[in-house]
């Protein structure tokens, strides 16, 4: 029989990264996944799940360690840069904490996959880097030839937006001159259940939400995707021979005030936060376009299910109940802060 088909996970133990690593398992595949520390109780998760035993390794590397990559990558036909920083507290030093991490450590797995002769690399970018962009024709969906300003994102303070922006151009810069198969995949807001036990920055504004935090919320636009979808979205381009370029991920979009209307019809005992009719012009109001993901073959969930999903992950394991604690805390993660209503 022949060996397993060997991949590199990068930032295995985080939110996304955890079910592409047990998507791949499942499907026969070898993984090498890069963690910061293998003695971890946050990473413990990984070495549970089904094939962990046989086809799972881990490695400890930082992005800004080459030579730790290397030893992760080698002998793997194909990568998965997941890892990036989504730092939930205010960034008050945006070129350490998330410029330098997401820009030079996507630069060290690419500069190290040349040199492994990886045959291909998925990148996970964001529509952040998508999203923020003024000169797009109002009304019409954003799909992959959009790309955020980055004064725009410098003007607001945008950093996350920014990092994932430049890093994702500077991915692109390294493929073409390097001549390096690489594919983006660009999820939205990523929720669903969680394999790690720390709750992620987007579940955080969910939890924010549902046990109504201090500050009102605007009633914006959201788009969603299933982390579930994420990973198979990954796993799709990355077997898929005619995959190339960027591949949005944001099939389903709501208001704040239809996904408050929706969550209390199946959990009406919540205190739920206040939205306010308040629109902000600053910010994209226009839904983004996963067509070509889907004309890849991608079959995403309802946003229902995923939004129910969540919650029930949410009860199961104690994260809406009172108290105190890093998974009990209800804050507004602050890359989500232009959901804040004004005080009146």
């Amino acid at each position: 029989m022949a060996p397993p088909r060997r991949v590199c996970v990068t930032g295995g133990g985080g939110y996304i990264a955890s079910w592409l690593v047990k998507l791949l398992l499942s499907r026969g595949y070898a993984v090498h996944a890069t963690v910061r520390d293998p003695c971890d109780s946050k990473n413990a998760h990984l070495m549970q799940l089904d094939g962990a035993a046989e086809n799972l390794r881990l490695f400890k590397a930082d992005v800004l360690d080459s030579a730790a990559l290397a030893a992760a990558v080698e002998g793997c036909e194909g990568v998965f840069h997941v890892a990036s920083p989504v730092p939930a507290d205010k960034i008050l030093d945006p070129e350490a904490k998330v410029m330098v991490p997401a820009v030079k450590g996507t630069v060290n797995i690419l500069e190290v996959c040349s040199s492994m002769k990886v045959q291909k690399v998925v990148v996970v970018s964001s529509t952040s880097s998508v999203h923020f962009n003024p000169n797009w024709p109002q009304g019409k969906p954003k799909d992959e030839s959009c790309w955020s300003d980055r004064k725009i994102c410098v003007d607001n303070e945008l950093w996350y937006c920014l990092a994932k922006t430049v890093a994702e151009e500077t991915a692109w810069e390294y493929a073409e001159k390097n001549g390096l198969n690489v594919v983006t995949v660009c999820p939205c807001v990523v929720l669903g259940p969680q394999l790690q036990p720390v709750v992620s920055t987007s579940s955080e504004l969910l939890v924010y939400v549902i046990k109504g935090g201090p500050n009102a919320m605007k009633d914006m636009l959201l788009h969603i995707v299933d982390v579930r979808d994420v990973a198979d979205a990954l796993l799709l381009v990355y077997e898929k021979p005619e995959s190339s370029g960027r591949y949005i991920s944001a099939p389903n979009y709501i208001t704040t005030k239809a996904m408050l209307e929706l969550l209390k019809k199946t959990y009406p005992d919540y205190n739920y936060v206040n939205c306010k009719s308040e629109l902000d012009h600053n910010f994209p109001i226009t839904p983004i376009s996963s067509a070509k993901l889907r004309n890849l073959g991608w079959k995403p969930r309802e946003l229902e299910e995923t939004l129910l999903d969540s919650i029930e992950y949410y009860r199961k394991t104690g994260i809406l109940q009172d108290g105190e604690g890093e998974g009990h805390a209800c804050r507004l993660p602050d890359i989500f802060r232009f959901f804040h209503a004004s005080e009146e």
